[in-house]
């Protein structure tokens, strides 16, 4: 069952721009309560070893529980809906803190109100 959080491989197919495509790990940002009902899509943010800096972009660092193999952002930018059925392993999770920065760093672009 996957979890909020976890570092996912996975395929986002030929890139059309500046889209994020082929294989990248991903950060699976669907709320726990969603994922515990077995959807067919899920919410994703990719992940990118290029760390740019920008605002809309989470710097992860990695550790033995997130299983990234380098310093990667998270594309808050790139956010996308993905089937289930592109998702590979999974390899670890980032944690609640680096999990709640990419869920504030989504709010702030998509302009959705803040909560205490």
């Amino acid at each position: 069952m996957p979890t909020s959080g976890d570092v996912v491989d996975l395929d986002l197919g030929t890139p059309e721009g500046r889209e994020a495509g082929f294989r990248h790990p991903a950060v699976l940002v669907t709320a726990q309560r969603i994922l515990d009902a077995g959807p067919s899509v899920v919410q994703i943010v990719p992940l990118t070893t290029t760390v740019r800096g920008f605002g809309s972009e989470v710097t992860i660092e990695p550790d033995r529980r997130n299983g990234l193999d380098a310093s990667s952002a998270a594309q808050c930018q790139h956010v996308r809906a993905v089937s289930t059925g592109r998702i590979g392993r999974v390899r670890g999770n980032v944690g609640p803190v680096a999990l709640t920065q990419v869920r504030e760093t989504l709010a702030t672009i998509l302009d959705l109100p803040s909560h205490p």
